[in-house]
């Protein structure tokens, strides 16, 4: 089982950039996935949450309006489209998928915005 993030990097404050978490080794239509964040020295954020099917989507406030959580089950990839980030968006993101009984995580990505 693997979830591999990738697509980080540095970026200026009011850039994008777009994470990618694949996955293998699993049933990924079958499983609820999230981001989630941990920024320098504080603990871990939950940043945005979908469902197996992609229908619902679910956004922490601080992000809300700028990023935007998507997937693809042909591809078994989770996708994050971040707008207009900050500073404050500055963390290690996970991708994290779960069902009953079963829990993954990705080793993560770093983004950091900065001038």
């Amino acid at each position: 089982v693997q979830l591999v993030e990738s697509g980080g990097g540095l970026v200026q404050p009011g850039g994008s950039l777009r994470l990618s978490c694949a996955a293998s080794g699993f049933t990924f239509s079958s499983y609820y996935m999230s981001w989630v964040r941990q920024a320098p020295g504080k603990g871990l954020e939950w940043v945005s949450d979908i469902n197996s099917g992609g229908g619902s989507t679910y956004y922490a406030d601080s992000v809300k309006c700028r990023f935007t959580i998507s997937r693809d089950n042909a591809k078994n990839t989770l996708y994050l489209q971040m707008n207009s980030l900050k500073p404050e968006d500055t963390a290690l993101y996970y991708c994290w998928g779960r069902a009953t009984g079963y829990d993954y995580w990705g080793q993560g990505t770093q983004v950091t915005v900065s001038s």
